[in-house]
């Protein structure tokens, strides 16, 4: 939409004359995309991006949508249109808009307002969730339900630790399969390691190639869980692989990490990856044919004319030689085509997840190189993303920190910084885990019901306070709190923390 309707002269005239217009990044205001993606959801019945929605002076939605095409066709208005008669329907029924506004308001704070149940939540829960998973496992191609696939990695979590507890059921094969089929699939990046965002097919074939910092820090950790589970070394190589790419290439100077690697270089999507029979011949020479089968490479490809690599069904553990080094060989050559861009900003929930793999990855492989950028990520985010008050910020870039933390920031980092303690004893980690989980009860806990709000007490007012109780694609702010305040409450013997857990 920004190519085809914001940048257009026309259609972007026609917005400035009729509608304040503002453009959000929902990965630094998560606030604001959660709030109107749930009012889209209801207006629509389904939600995605890109989403446009129309407000009223005070916020209130009343009007929104995903996509809408710069032309009429397809069974969609055109952008144009849609905008007419949002201008039409608020200049003739404003009143009705008004009168609906405080019923809108309501329905989107509702999370927020559920009481507690009376007692704790007990085993037959968790049961129903892990029924729920099995439910809609994919038992051919790994996974959940069906295209698109998103790397699944709090489902694999909740799975693996069931398994732990109650080794009987078949936790272990839905993991295995979904981790077999993620890793061997075109959604690894099976040349220097690391995930796409999703799948666009049901096979784990076809990537959206975005590669993002949140995936890969779960993601590693899931498979080192999986080895440590259940054994198998590719499990570890993924992990390894997986965070071996993230220091690389995803690692700021300053030890912070960058959010993510765009899809698109040269204007086209999954360029920089893909291969053709030709490009195999010219790069490895004599033999590349074995390389183009061991990959998955056609002629017919599989990606506009191209292929995406991927590994056959029960490929060779460990890899032919010969395959190690035209791999090493392709890795070489590819560095040389033009590299996708770079989302450079560092968000401090997603610098989180990354210390927390780091972290726990160091110490249980002995890579003490993992341990050390914890650590360096640990002190960035404590030191760079903070505003004179001490108090932590959401976003970092070009040398400065700003916008206020949210409830994940605060969560996953007391989570990071417990497993950076238990990966060496040093008690600082310990120290700085326990003060922002004492802020983050403060300024976020909700003492009548209990849970935490995704915003703090002192933050910009929107039209709902809410919270979020998803784990996908990433832990929920609340998950991760409560699970970070029954660590703390293990490790201090406190029963405060466990109250609010």
């Amino acid at each position: 939409m920004e190519r085809e309707s914001f940048e257009d002269e026309v259609t972007a005239a026609y917005m400035n004359e009729h509608f304040v217009n503002v453009k959000v990044d929902r990965e630094e205001r998560p606030d604001v995309d959660a709030i109107y993606m749930e009012a889209v959801q209801q207006i629509s019945g389904q939600g995605g991006w890109p989403m446009t929605v129309f407000l009223d002076p005070d916020g209130v939605p009343f009007f929104g949508g995903t996509y809408f095409p710069p032309d009429e066709g397809r069974g969609m208005p055109s952008f144009r249109m849609v905008m007419e008669a949002v201008v039409a329907s608020f200049t003739g029924r404003r009143d009705e808009i008004r009168e609906r506004a405080e019923a809108v308001r309501s329905r989107l704070g509702a999370v927020g307002a559920i009481e507690p149940a009376d007692a704790v939540p007990g085993a037959e829960l968790l049961e129903q969730a892990v029924g729920r998973l099995r439910q809609s496992a994919d038992p051919v191609r790994g996974g959940f339900g069906g295209a698109p696939k998103f790397p699944p990695a709090s489902a694999l979590e909740l799975l693996l630790a069931t398994h732990a507890r109650s080794p009987g059921g078949d936790q272990a094969a839905i993991v295995e399969r979904t981790l077999d089929a993620m890793m061997t699939g075109g959604i690894y990046d099976q040349l220097r390691g690391g995930f796409a965002r999703y799948s666009v097919d049901a096979g784990w074939l076809v990537p959206h190639f975005e590669k993002m910092l949140y995936d890969n820090a779960l993601l590693a950790r899931a498979y080192l869980h999986g080895w440590q589970a259940l054994g198998h070394s590719r499990y570890r190589r993924a992990c390894e692989e997986t965070l071996d790419w993230m220091l690389a290439e995803m690692r700021g100077p300053e030890g912070g990490f960058y959010s993510a690697i765009d899809a698109d270089s040269e204007g086209e999507e999954g360029r920089f990856y893909v291969w053709t029979p030709a490009q195999l011949e010219e790069v490895l020479g004599e033999g590349w044919e074995a390389v183009a089968e061991h990959f998955g490479v056609t002629e017919a490809g599989n990606f506009e004319g191209a292929s995406v690599l991927h590994l056959p069904e029960g490929a060779e553990e460990p890899e032919p030689e010969e395959i190690a080094a035209a791999r090493r060989s392709l890795l070489e050559a590819r560095a040389g085509r033009v590299r996708p861009g770079l989302d450079d900003k560092r968000l401090a929930a997603w610098n989180a997840l990354a210390i927390a793999a780091l972290a726990e990855a160091g110490a249980v492989l002995e890579r003490p190189d993992y341990l050390d950028a914890a650590r360096a990520c640990a002190e960035f985010v404590l030191e760079e993303m903070r505003d004179p008050d001490g108090r932590l910020l959401r976003t970092y870039n070009d040398g400065s920190a700003r916008l206020n933390a949210y409830l994940e920031d605060h969560a996953f980092l007391v989570e990071a910084l417990l497993t950076l303690y238990e990966a060496g004893f040093e008690r600082r980690w310990f120290e700085h885990a326990r003060e922002l989980a004492d802020t983050m009860i403060e300024r976020f806990g909700d003492p009548e019901r209990g849970g935490f709000f995704s915003t703090s007490s002192d933050h910009e007012a929107l039209i709902a306070r809410r919270k979020e109780a998803g784990d996908h694609p990433i832990p929920s702010g609340n998950s991760s709190a409560a699970l970070g305040l029954l660590r703390l409450a293990a490790l201090t013997g406190e029963r405060e923390y466990e109250r609010r857990a």
